[in-house]
């Protein structure tokens, strides 16, 4: 029996992904003949090309008369936006957008079309991307040219970071109404070419993997276009919707409209289970962590304890077409544990529906070797929530004992355990960058997060990091409900004060997910209140608190901006934007040599 396993759009379309390498090695293991196809990297390299962002501009100019009748049927000097008819709101946004555009930016469209495609070859060529004022003059060609391809679909608009649509709302019916708005839905006529393709590989359970909600839109539109025009079983995967799998079971026409089953938390096993199901060998009842539509009823099967890394088929590239991506070398991701060994940080919910396992390090070197051997990639991005010290130690030596090449970087806690010697055993052995979860500058808020380390003590691991030539990167965020502006600032002063030792840093804005541990004690928090979710398949929050409004939130991210920038003295890191570049560079270049170098835009 044939299997496929499908990513839709959108992801950032520098490497791939990890879930389908993973699930597509198990699915042949057991003896599945199975296709995979990174249909995010194929939509971005079809819209990325001149005539794209031509025919995009000329169908965007040419449906303004129509767009401005539409509109002016409904218009009213009384009238505020909301209350224009949903449809009516969409055109308003899209029509504002095109005549902007075309009215301060007309000879872009022409400029753009022309340069785009050298963009996109210099940021793959291997010596055009390590120059930084090309690298970047392409991005922004690139981003330029994305927004005139989302020209037609506006408000729904893709760039390489995310597919948006400020009227886009977490509930049902907005997600039916723009997974079928050919007005809105820039995948549809994609899919349309696809499609034939799809059908010739002859698949009997296809899988679709929707990890983030930005693929919302692109892999519901597939899985009902599939299920429509397919003999074939149609899962839906990834971590999106077994996040918010209690409103899926509201909803029994989900089922009917996009997909046969779905597939929720770890997949490895599962997926074995369900092609077994497809092939007649067993009943679904016996499929783990499915959850499906019989007799009318949605049915949610038991759990099994999941797969142990050790246990799993090495990851599998076969069929990936890996010139196509947004990058002179494949970074591929890669699993050393899953879950997090701590697991106690109070504002995280990102281990949920994973069981903390860990892999030998030898299996983690032979794995390398193999993955340099067959597709001679030996450069690698470690997505485990956290690689502790004790494990980095490990799997060091084993890495110099099998003399086995390769560069990588990883997330870490700031731990004491990571002392000097460590962090340059590891440096040697490939180690070019660490994400390391600083947090705040705040004691309170420290405590209050419960990210169970020595706060005074993380700053000398910073510099027993970068003394081993390693480039730390901190992530950092605003916005904990319990925080002050007062505690704020010592998060931007930490910024400043540490720059020689920090590197780089991201910054985010806290959100309440579903399942993070403070939503059980919100007061202790400093939480007043807690809403209940106005749209069902709403992964987070919102809530008041005692901490920072609205407004001292914003006005924080602005100062932190502002002075950060003045502080690390308009780094290069800025500009390069992706880590994954970042990391790039970092194989090329010296930290000492990044954080001197200075651009000449």
């Amino acid at each position: 029996m044939r299997t496929l396993l499908l990513f839709p759009p959108q992801w950032t379309p520098i490497s791939p992904h990890f879930a389908i390498p993973s699930l597509s090695a198990q699915l042949r293991r057991a003896g599945f003949e199975t296709f995979v196809s990174d249909l995010n990297i194929d939509f971005y390299n079809k819209i990325l090309t001149k005539n794209s962002v031509l025919d995009s501009a000329k169908k965007a100019i040419l449906g303004q008369d129509d767009l401005l009748n539409e509109i002016s049927c409904f218009h009213s000097e009384n009238k505020c936006f909301e209350d224009y008819p949903f449809d009516i709101q969409n055109k308003i946004i899209k029509f504002s957008k095109i005549k902007e555009y075309i009215t301060h930016k007309p000879d872009d469209i022409i400029n753009i079309a022309d340069f785009v495609g050298n963009a996109l070859a210099a940021i793959k060529d291997k010596n055009a991307f390590y120059k930084p004022e090309i690298l970047i003059k392409s991005m922004s060609i690139i981003d330029e040219a994305l927004d005139i391809v989302s020209l037609p679909f506006y408000p729904s608009k893709i760039s390489l970071d995310t597919y948006s649509n400020p009227l886009f709302r977490f509930n049902y019916e907005t997600i039916k109404y723009y997974v079928f708005d050919k007005d809105t839905n820039i995948f549809i006529d994609y899919y349309k070419e696809k499609i034939n393709d799809i059908k010739n590989i002859g698949a009997k359970y296809i899988g679709i993997s929707i990890n983030s909600s930005s693929q919302i839109v692109a892999g519901l539109t597939l899985a009902n276009m599939l299920k429509s025009e397919l003999d074939a079983h149609i899962n839906i995967g990834g971590n999106f919707f077994g996040r918010v799998v209690d409103a899926i079971t509201n909803h029994a026409d989900f089922f009917e409209l996009f997909c046969h089953s779905l597939l929720i938390e770890e997949g490895e096993l599962p997926v074995v289970e369900l092609a077994r199901y497809v092939n007649g060998e067993i009943p679904i009842e016996d499929v783990s962590n499915l959850v499906y539509l019989k007799d009318g009823n949605v049915c949610v099967n038991s759990k099994k304890t999941p797969m142990k890394l050790n246990e799993m088929a090495n990851v599998s590239l076969d069929g990936y077409e890996l010139d196509k991506y947004f990058a002179p070398e494949i970074i591929l991701p890669f699993q050393s544990s899953r879950g997090c060994y701590w697991g106690k940080c109070s504002f995280c919910d990102q281990g949920f529906g994973q069981n903390y396992n860990v892999k030998n390090p030898q299996k983690v070197a032979n794995e390398f070797k193999e993955i340099i051997k067959k597709y001679n990639i030996n450069k690698f991005e470690f997505i485990d929530e956290s690689v502790g010290p004790k494990y980095l130690d490990e799997l060091s030596d084993v890495l110099e004992n099998e003399k086995v090449k390769v560069n990588y970087f990883m997330d870490a806690r700031l731990e004491s355990g990571f002392d000097k010697n460590i962090l340059t055993k590891a440096a040697k052995n490939g180690l070019k960058m660490i994400l390391w979860g600083l947090e705040s500058g705040s004691e309170k808020i420290m405590q209050l997060i419960n990210k169970g380390i020595d706060t005074k003590e993380r700053f000398k691991v910073l510099k027993n990091s970068s003394d081993s030539g390693i480039w730390n990167f901190a992530f950092i965020f605003f916005g904990f409900p319990a925080e002050t502006k007062d505690d704020a600032y010592k998060t931007i002063e930490m910024l400043v004060k540490n720059k020689d030792i920090i590197h780089s840093y991201g910054r985010s804005v806290f959100t309440m997910g579903k399942h993070t541990k403070l939503r059980e004690d919100p007061e202790t928090y400093g939480i007043t209140k807690i809403y209940p979710a106005l749209d069902e398949f709403m992964p987070s929050y919102f809530f008041e608190s005692l901490g920072m409004s609205k407004d001292e939130l914003s006005e924080t991210l602005k100062l932190c901006t502002s002075t950060c920038l003045a502080a690390y003295n308009n780094p290069l890191w800025m500009y390069l934007r992706y880590r994954e570049y970042l990391f790039l560079y970092l194989t090329k270049y010296s930290v000492k040599e990044l954080c001197k170098y200075r651009l000449k835009l």
